[in-house]
């Protein structure tokens, strides 16, 4: 039945459908440790029981994420040695040491202060708590650092050699290794996109609880402070992605060009492509709708300036330029919407009506699921604009696969797509049963252990207490 598909396009499939689902799972965790630590370290400066009350509703659903995005990540890993082993055995020298160094600094830094962070709030003091936070905040932080120089050492390799055995291996120090020339815009540009992730969720939730009870104070401040976020941090989303594109096109041209479906050289100045029908077969895109020059203007900050097309590149190295193409306008689409919700929030907050405004609220609602859609898009972008290479101009995708006949690697797909829709489909309503549920009201603090019954000295600074069933 399978016998006449492409092994390696059924592995690319697999890969992309797994990594999908992973991804959305550390982009909203990144981004939920840190408010979670924020939300901490205000309750514990103000001493405003608001503040404790959505630790409480956020760490659970911080707790289920995090352990669904554990469970996802470890499949990945596994298929380094299925599908692609020769990849491995090619670029493991490099690629094995820095995830090796993920786990023994952010994942074991992670797993030490997850149990205190969430099992701990009644049985240590707030300060060792808040440092807890403060701790799996930071190891998710690193965690994203070494996946991402992984994956930038893979989009623009250094700091290698190539060993008798076709091995890439390190060329003496790993600094080059680690800090490419691509890493530091992409490390920028994916963290700040985790933080408007987790941030148009909890505005999302915030806005979806105001339009039942416009006075819950603890849906009034997370709506006020996802709010803040989208209307700061979107505007230095957008300058950190646009230096991230000027890097791309120095560094990978034919990933941007196809970005913009620019098929043939621009030497007058590109026009900006908006929309259209790319296909590679006739090196064009159908019914394009332009704005002449504009292209050059946003990648060379010069209407005349030219640029080159994908025709100047063998066309066995084009990417597959429909997915890029589309890809990356959602992605770019969703940008806009962010940064223009987030602008209406300033009028509304100018005007007093942050909380009372239905139709914004009705719009962060239908934006709460931008941000997942935006990083995968972006991801999307990313990796298949580097095709077909997994290591940029060196390592073909075609010879990086394991030797496996299509239907061994058909079946497994079949099976993860089952297991998936089934496992990660309970997780998700279970994720949306917890945000469906308003925050608590009405308390000014949360209740405190007894000290005797706790067995803590009043030394201990005991704080929090989850209540019974919580």
């Amino acid at each position: 039945m399978f016998d006449n598909l492409d092994p390696v396009i059924l592995a690319r499939a697999q890969f992309a459908f797994t990594v999908s689902f992973h991804f959305i799972f550390p982009a909203f965790s990144i981004g939920l440790a840190s408010y979670l630590m924020v939300l901490e370290g205000l309750w514990l400066r103000t001493g405003e029981g608001v503040y404790a009350n959505l630790y409480r509703y956020w760490l659970k659903i911080f707790a289920v994420t995090f352990g669904m995005g554990v469970v996802s990540g470890v499949v990945l890993s596994y298929q380094f040695g299925t599908n692609w082993s020769a990849f491995s055995n090619k670029a493991g020298p490099i690629v094995g040491p820095l995830m090796a160094y993920e786990v023994l600094t952010a994942f074991f830094l992670e797993a030490g202060f997850l149990g205190v962070m969430l099992f701990g709030m009644n049985k240590v003091g707030k300060g060792l708590h808040f440092f807890a936070t403060c701790m799996v905040a930071l190891g998710t932080l690193i965690s994203a650092t070494w996946i991402i120089a992984v994956n930038s050492w893979m989009q623009t390799p250094a700091g290698f050699i190539i060993n008798a055995k076709g091995q890439f291996v390190p060329a003496g120090s790993w600094i080059p290794i680690i800090f490419t020339a691509s890493f530091p815009y992409r490390l920028v540009h994916t963290v700040i996109a985790a933080y408007l992730t987790t941030a148009f969720v909890v505005g999302g939730v915030g806005a979806w609880h105001l339009l039942r009870d416009s006075s819950n104070a603890g849906a009034r401040k997370m709506f006020s402070m996802a709010m803040w976020m989208a209307a700061i941090v979107t505007p230095i989303q957008i300058f950190a992605g646009d230096a991230h594109g000027l890097n791309t096109l120095e560094h990978q041209p034919a990933k941007v060009l196809a970005m913009e479906g620019h098929y043939e050289p621009s030497p007058d100045g590109a026009s900006l492509i908006l929309f259209g029908m790319p296909s590679n077969r006739d090196a064009r895109v159908h019914y394009k709708v332009e704005v002449p020059r504009l292209g050059s203007l946003i990648l060379k900050h010069d209407l005349n300036a030219p640029l080159p097309g994908l025709s100047d590149f063998p066309r066995d190295q084009w990417p597959p330029v429909p997915i890029v193409f589309w890809s990356f306008r959602i992605m770019v689409g969703l940008g806009f919407a962010m940064l223009g919700l987030g602008l209406w929030s300033l009028l509304a907050r100018a005007r007093g009506g942050l909380y009372d405004w239905t139709w914004l609220h009705r719009a962060a609602v239908l934006l709460g699921p931008s941000g997942l859609v935006a990083v995968i898009a972006g991801w999307a972008t990313t990796e298949v604009g580097r095709q077909p290479f997994t290591v940029y101009g060196l390592l073909r995708t075609a010879e990086s696969h394991s030797p496996l006949a299509a239907p061994a690697v058909a079946a497994s797909l079949i099976a993860f797509v089952l297991v998936y829709f089934i496992a990660f489909g309970a997780g998700t309503y279970y994720l949306l049963r917890l945000m469906a549920k308003p925050p608590a009201r009405g308390e000014s603090e949360p209740p405190k252990v007894p000290q005797r019954a706790a067995g803590i000295t009043p030394a201990a600074g005991v704080g929090i207490q989850l209540t019974p069933g919580e």
